[in-house]
């Protein structure tokens, strides 16, 4: 917006000079006619005398009489033509002026109104956040006040908690912290349901999809939508609480151990988003392997992550988040894919960056050429997508 704003500016303030020159154009004519109204005076108070002074001034041979008169009419006819030329350029130009000035601050006012609504949103997504953390602070309150009172009824008894029973109220504290973290940064639940979409094409109707490191269930949600039998894995409680909520099929467990007790062949498809960053490699081969045997000849298996091919996607996105523990190459996830046995894995974006992206500059000469290759090297370095899929499946 804010280049639109400066390109119709410019324009703007060439309509003005337009303007300034057709202004200069009127004077001039309008000089023009002063001076034959000086002359034609002159010539009759000549002609009165026997004097022929404007004439004399004007032409080698001046006519005598009528023609002298003559002569004048015509160019006063021809000046006063120019003179009329110039004002209907004027108005013409002044027309232009007043468009393109409603164009610049139509766009100013859009622009404003656009950082106002911008900023409302942001303050609504803000508030989201808060009643989303506040909410699960309140579930959390609940099951730790019945756990105290479990507590204190062992206590009461002259007899020690048990670590366990001290670890069954950490937990859920650590939990909802990563939940708020999660609400706060991850991004609006929609946003992250439309970045899913077509992730959930590479799965079939009437299939059944597990989800491993569901979170807050968008992507089960999707599935549902269209069909496919999905069911979810987490580690985190507070997260299988929300997908709970909304009546989807979510169980607490770690997910290599959730993906473990299924049936060997009994999945059409497994998926994971932003989990892989979280795990150690021998955990992750691990899985991968697992994956591919719980998967009946023709599943599916997609992975999505943190792109570390992208420099503000490692910024801004997985060194903010603290529990991450090692950024996954997309060459490095297909190997792994690969040597377990997928076929035809393919590497896709999920998500881009175009406001962040370098603009080329205009023009086709020789300069303009090598500095946009410069800046399409830096856009491939600097904003790659920031998120990718690895998907592969089992023959």
């Amino acid at each position: 917006m804010q280049r639109t704003i400066e390109k119709l500016a410019h324009e703007r303030s060439e309509k003005q000079e337009a303007l300034r020159g057709k202004l200069l154009k009127i004077r001039e004519r309008a000089q023009a006619l002063d001076r034959l109204e000086h002359d034609i005076q002159a010539n009759i108070a000549g002609a009165a005398t026997g004097k022929k002074r404007w004439f004399a001034r004007r032409r080698p041979e001046p006519s005598g009489g009528s023609g002298a008169v003559r002569d004048f009419l015509s160019v006063a006819v021809r000046e006063t033509k120019a003179l009329a030329l110039a004002a209907a350029e004027l108005v013409e130009t002044g027309d232009a002026l007043a468009d393109a000035r409603d164009k610049e601050w139509d766009a100013l006012g859009s622009n404003h109104v656009g950082m106002i609504f911008k900023s409302m949103e942001w303050r609504v997504d803000k508030l989201s956040a808060s009643y989303d953390d506040a909410r699960a602070l309140m579930r959390t309150f609940v099951l730790l006040k019945d756990q105290l009172q479990r507590l204190t009824a062992v206590l009461e008894e002259k007899g020690l908690p048990a670590p366990a029973a001290v670890r069954e109220i950490l937990d859920p504290i650590e939990d909802i912290r990563y939940t708020g973290f999660e609400n706060r940064f991850r991004g609006p639940e929609p946003e992250i349901r439309k970045q899913q979409e077509k992730l959930a094409g590479h799965f079939k109707p009437g299939g059944r999809v597990l989800d491993l490191g569901c979170g807050r269930g968008e992507f089960l949600e999707i599935l549902k939508e269209r069909g496919i039998a999905g069911s979810g894995v987490d580690g985190n409680g507070q997260m299988v609480e929300i997908c709970r909520d909304k009546g989807l099929d979510v169980r607490k467990a770690d997910i290599l151990e959730g993906l473990a007790e299924r049936p060997d062949g009994a999945l059409d498809g497994i998926f994971s988003s932003q989990v892989i960053e979280h795990l150690s490699p021998p955990y992750l081969k691990r899985m991968i392997e697992l994956a591919y045997a719980k998967l009946a000849p023709g599943g599916v298996l997609v992975l999505e992550t943190v792109n570390p091919t992208s420099v503000f996607a490692l910024v801004q996105i997985y060194f903010l988040d603290l529990t991450h523990r090692q950024p996954v190459h997309p060459q490095a996830l297909k190997y792994l894919m690969e040597s377990s046995g997928f076929e035809g894995v393919s590497i896709e974006e999920t998500a881009e960056l175009a406001a962040e992206r370098l603009q080329p500059l205009p023009g086709a000469g020789a300069e303009a050429s090598i500095l946009n290759r410069d800046i399409d090297r830096l856009n491939a370095l600097l904003f790659a997508a920031p998120n990718y899929a690895a998907a592969g499946t089992k023959v």
